[in-house]
């Protein structure tokens, strides 16, 4: 009934309520969840394919060698074009751009199920991969948007948690879903949750301000040129050795770098904006660190996996629930160890996540024909324990010292640069690991077709090359952390604007 002064007059009036609004803490909490349903999609999808693809292959009546480009084309894409989509977001919208990121990726795994051929499904993985991209490249800059600086790192540590179990759960998910649905199914089970997210995006993601610019058409010619001769480049040497036509793609990839820098330098409408960088050490240690780390980090799970189903002889999908523990303490880690950066700070955090991961590519130089198991799961949950302790710190830290308008480019940056990471990281450990046995032995190794028992003594030595070359990589990105410089704890002192997000 209404307040009293209707009954006064022995009147009944029905009244219509509005709902409450949700509250502020409540809105940041589902835009969260929507971010992080749509990085977990994404990563999930950069290696559910793997295990499905000797099924594929056979389906759609191809050869390994063109089925592969299904996972290689998705991650050339995101490498080729986060960037610049990223800078979209700044532009006309990071709300739209990531509810458009997720239309166009479900839209593009509907189209991957229903392939009739290996080429339609390398087209529909483009399409889906640049859905993908919109996601990821304004994934980042959504969270800087909506959350205090106090409460920055811990909403980054919940999106790591889509990070580091997207590519693990994608292993299981698609080995379990090709053995009881089949292979179409790895696509298809994004259609119902991409719906679901899209229409909690359009509902809860707001925009930000339009910001005055436009995108420059060399810029964007010029950055994804650059990046798919390097790219395309590896990839083929990692697939087929290599010929000069691929040497050539790579140094002259290399050689187009300084020039590409010198002219966005003085653009108008520079996809990177370079000013970021002058006098920011901790935003381009910290960038720099995040894609040595991706490279380094990734390389171990290729190598485990090369290790447990060529030398121990394990199925593809048991080798993957034998890795899932270290994960799966990274998923829950994360927003604790994101929390605290927000207290301690970027560097100390991730510097010693780094130095988790180290101690524990030492441990996996231990591995031989006859270890025991759990030495991989324990070394899995040490690894696992650093990666939660640099992504939401590291990733704090980037978004912590740029500016506001450019959130989306920089936020699309660090995810280009996470996205060559992985192919570069797949691309030398295969040619590392195939310098002791054939190539063509490695990749049957990787997606568990060889023959237990078929794979030379000598594998072993490949494995253990490829940890050094991890080991490597992981020292250097770890001395770059550790110089990054300490910034003013949750004070996001590196923001020139000097306003919260």
């Amino acid at each position: 009934m209404c307040p009293a002064s209707g009954a006064a007059e022995g009147r009944f009036v029905v009244c219509m309520y509005k709902p409450k609004r949700f509250s502020n803490s409540m809105q940041q909490d589902i835009v969260l969840l929507v971010v992080l349903i749509g990085v977990l999609m994404g990563a999930i999808d950069t290696t559910i394919v793997i295990l499905a693809l000797p099924n594929m292959t056979q389906a759609l009546h191809s050869d390994f060698f063109t089925t592969i480009w299904a996972i290689l084309g998705y991650l050339l894409v995101l490498a080729a074009f986060t960037t610049q989509l990223g800078r979209l977001g700044d532009i006309f919208g990071r709300g739209k751009m990531f509810n458009l990121g997720l239309g166009v990726f479900t839209l593009g795994s509907a189209l991957c199920g229903f392939s009739p051929t290996a080429t339609w499904l390398i087209v529909f993985r483009i399409v889906q991969a640049l859905g993908g991209a919109l996601v990821q490249a304004n994934s980042s800059a959504i969270i800087a948007d909506t959350f205090e600086k106090e409460r920055l790192g811990r909403a980054f540590g919940y999106t790591t948690v889509g990070w580091n179990l997207g590519g693990a759960i994608g292993i299981v998910l698609g080995g379990a879903l090709t053995t009881f649905f089949g292979w179409q199914f790895i696509f298809l089970i994004n259609v119902p949750i991409g719906i679901i997210a899209l229409a909690m995006g359009l509902r809860f993601i707001r925009d930000n301000p339009k910001l005055p610019g436009r995108i420059g058409i060399p810029s964007v010619v010029g950055l994804a040129g650059i990046l798919s001769l390097i790219s395309a480049g590896a990839i083929d040497v990692a697939a087929y050795g290599g010929n000069y036509l691929d040497v050539f793609m790579i140094a002259f990839g290399i050689f187009l770098i300084p020039f590409y820098i010198a002219y966005e330098r003085h653009s108008k409408s520079p996809t990177i904006n370079m000013s970021v960088f002058n006098n920011n050490r901790i935003l381009t240690y910290s960038l720099l660190a995040a894609f040595l780390q991706s490279i380094g980090y990734l390389a171990i799970l290729f190598v485990l996996t090369l290790y447990l189903q060529g030398v121990r002889g394990m199925s593809p999908l048991n080798a993957a629930l034998l890795l899932l523990p270290g994960y799966v303490v990274s998923g829950l880690l994360s927003p604790y160890m994101g929390k605290l950066s927000d207290r301690l700070g970027a560097r100390i955090v991730a510097t010693a996540g780094i130095a988790l991961m180290c101690a524990a590519v030492l441990i996996y130089f231990t591995l031989g024909a006859g270890s025991p198991f759990y030495v991989v799961v324990a070394a899995s949950i040490l690894s696992g324990f650093g990666g939660a302790m640099f992504w939401p710190a590291n990733t704090s830290a980037v978004m912590e010292h740029t500016t506001r308008e450019l959130y989306g480019a920089t936020s699309g940056l660090l995810r280009m640069l996470n996205s060559v990471g992985t192919i570069f990281s797949y691309s030398l450990i295969i040619s590392i690991a195939s310098i002791s046995v054939p190539r063509e032995v490695a990749f049957q190794v990787f997606l568990g077709t060889s023959v237990v028992g078929g794979i030379p003594p000598s594998f072993l030595d490949g494995v253990h090359a490829a940890f050094a070359f991890s080991l490597v990589v992981l020292v250097i990105a770890g001395v770059l952390s550790a110089a990054r410089g300490r910034a003013h704890i949750g004070a996001g002192s590196g923001r020139r604007d000097g306003r919260r997000p």
